[in-house]
């Protein structure tokens, strides 16, 4: 374990972020220009993000250092609590040990703030005075507001409209932090006029948000886009969340047989599940993975590996990741942050090379695993999280039927307090599953770019 030691200080919190692509069995497909379609380099990045980020989305080293004053803002939560879930062992009657990583205790409520932090730490070191992202539940924007505010960066936030109605004090927590926050698609872009024109009604996607967000970036040289999710960079700041784990659990006298992760674009996987991934690729310990997504929205279990565009205006370079197509709007799930069309880049390369498994649950199985969670465990997760609930319970039940103790280990990413509406809403009846559109999800593959012809 001489690696952790060396990563976390005296207060066990991590000293360098853990890097993935420095112990990938091959190396991740090259990003393309959205209109030349040739390998893009940091130069193409730069309009929209600090250069000190984009040499971190291209890093290979296996450890980069993070920043006193990104660490003494991480100080204020973290090191995050590791729980041992033994009233729901009980509850399950399972052989299984149970732990969970608990990133609601940030000031956001969820593990986001662990990346807004950094990157709103790296463009104020730039001069950047404004940032612009887009939100899906909330958690990512309510997190950069936070971060703006610590840095004196203004923030616009362009929200998902099924979620600005969804979660209004999500968004109300926002605008205390000081975000401007928009409901997407909106009157303020060209990308969003264009949703508008063909879809008055649109109830909007993550892709839609981005390029509007992206497009603002674009206009102005004191502005920046900031992502939450996907892209290397991002991923990388919250390996903090598995860093953690490992020497929570060494002192515990545990290591886990099985990591549980929900997913949607990939960060909050990522973050509980890469350092255990890079331990497996480098020969030192076995595990045993599993990505949770929405079955309303699942790219990893339907989606094709392919290249295309991580937004809907097709403003973003492209990516080679698992995906639904980018203009695929999937159905207005409670769970707003999995609701994405496609996957991050590193995640999709490593479940391409069969490094970890993927399932897709409907929406009533996770809400009543988070309901079961509440009740036994007292924290009431966040609609996303709830997935990584109910594939932990799935993982425990399993141990009960084949009569095998394993340690399962789950990152419950966020608190619920946001989402009571939701929860309103499931013990009201009101919640239906979704499967995925089939026939809108092949009309927005055909649009797929040439260069995958």
């Amino acid at each position: 374990m001489e690696t952790v030691k060396f990563l976390l200080d005296e207060d066990r919190i991590p000293t360098h972020w853990y890097n993935i692509a420095a112990d990938l069995p091959s190396p991740l497909p090259t990003v393309l220009h959205p209109g030349t379609h040739q390998p893009i380099g940091p130069g193409d990045l730069a309009p929209l993000f600090p250069m000190a980020l984009i040499m971190q989305e291209v890093s290979t080293e296996r450890t980069i250092e993070i920043p006193d004053e990104v660490r003494d803002v991480y100080r204020q939560w973290r090191p995050t609590p590791l729980y041992r879930a033994r009233r729901l062992e009980q509850a399950l009657d399972t052989p299984a040990k149970i732990y969970y990583k608990y990133e609601g205790v940030s000031p956001a409520g969820s593990h986001k703030p662990n990346t807004a932090v950094a990157q709103a730490y790296y463009n104020k070191q730039e001069g950047i005075t404004r940032l612009t992202t887009e939100t899906g539940a909330g958690q990512w924007g309510s997190s950069l507001a936070f971060a703006g505010a610590l840095f004196g960066i203004e923030v616009q936030v362009y929200m998902v409209k099924v979620s600005y109605h969804q979660k209004p004090y999500r968004r109300a927590l926002m605008e205390t932090y000081g975000a401007r926050v928009v409901a997407s698609p909106s009157d303020e872009t060209h990308a969003g006029r264009q949703v508008l024109a063909e879809y008055p009604d649109s109830t909007g996607s993550l892709g839609i948000a981005i390029s509007e967000a992206v497009e603002i970036a674009a206009q102005r040289d004191d502005t920046k886009y900031a992502l939450g999710s996907v892209l290397n960079h991002v991923l990388l700041h919250q390996t903090v969340i598995g860093q953690e784990a490992l020497a929570q659990l060494e002192m515990a006298g545990d290591y886990p047989d099985i990591i549980v992760g929900c997913t949607g674009g990939g960060s909050n996987f990522s973050g509980i599940a890469f350092p255990f991934i890079g331990a497996k690729l480098r020969g030192e310990r076995d595990v045993r993975v599993v990505a949770v997504e929405p079955a309303a929205c699942p790219s990893l279990t339907k989606g094709r590996y392919v290249y295309d565009f991580g937004d809907t205006g097709h403003y973003t370079p492209l990516v080679k990741m698992h995906t639904l197509g980018s203009t695929f709007v999937p159905s207005g799930i409670h769970a707003g942050g999995l609701r994405y069309h496609g996957m991050a880049p590193l995640v999709s390369h490593l479940y391409n090379l069969g490094h970890f498994e993927a399932i897709a649950l409907q929406q009533l199985e996770t809400f009543a695993a988070g309901v079961e969670f509440a009740r036994i465990e007292g924290i009431l997760p966040a609609p996303e999280a709830n997935h990584a609930v109910a594939g932990a319970i799935r993982e425990a039940l399993r141990c009960k039927e084949e009569g095998v103790g394993k340690t399962i280990l789950f990152n419950l990413c966020g608190h619920g307090h946001f989402d009571l509406q939701a929860y309103m809403d499931y013990q009201a009846g009101k919640l239906k599953d979704f499967e995925y559109a089939e026939e809108e999800v092949a009309m927005a593959l055909a649009g797929l770019p040439p260069v995958n012809g």
